[in-house]
């Protein structure tokens, strides 16, 4: 299975979290920085639409920003999934493959109770609606909350979960309600 990690990150090279997660993974995935590809966001639409196609299980990797993913993330989306190609009567090109969001929150008070009484999966439902749209399977996402202060021995279980989800053959389809 051919696993692409899309990294969302504005200041990678600052990043703990997200930097050390994407270190973990295994050589055979590739790990593509898109804010070092696309630093003035004018994307290459159809070299991304190629590496999606070759692509078995497309992964968004990012930061959590005002509850979604960062600026380019959202411009990628609008960009790269055209009408045609990603959707609509003739858009088929991503249909079957699986689609996963790998999310750093940098808080971890998310859920009943808490100060965002939303669950981090409940926040992520428009990547859901997307993935419904082009057609690809959304697996559950991968959330390390607490990016922010989450200690070095949280951080390194994070990294092996995250490398070790990946490697998984098969992984669960989130319902719409979960």
């Amino acid at each position: 299975m051919k696993t692409t990690i899309f990294l969302f990150h504005p200041n990678f090279a600052n990043s703990r979290v997200n930097k050390a997660i994407a270190a973990g993974l295994p050589g055979d995935i590739e790990v593509r920085d898109m804010y070092a590809l696309y630093p003035d966001f004018q994307i290459d639409v159809a070299k991304e639409q190629a590496v999606m196609e070759a692509s078995d299980r497309i992964v968004l990797q990012t930061p959590m920003y005002w509850y979604s993913g960062t600026p380019l993330l959202k411009k990628w989306e609008d960009d790269v999934l055209t009408y045609g190609w990603a959707y609509g009567s003739d858009g088929n090109a991503l249909h079957g493959k699986e689609l996963l969001v790998a999310i750093t929150p940098g808080a971890d008070n998310y859920g009943a109770g808490k100060f965002v009484p939303y669950t981090v999966y409940e926040l992520l439902r428009p990547f859901q609606a997307m993935s419904n749209l082009i057609g690809t399977k959304f697996v559950t996402p991968f959330v390390t909350t607490g990016a922010s202060s989450i200690s070095d021995e949280d951080l390194a279980k994070r990294v092996k979960e995250y490398a070790d989800y990946l490697s998984q053959d098969e992984l669960k389809v989130l319902g719409a309600f979960e």
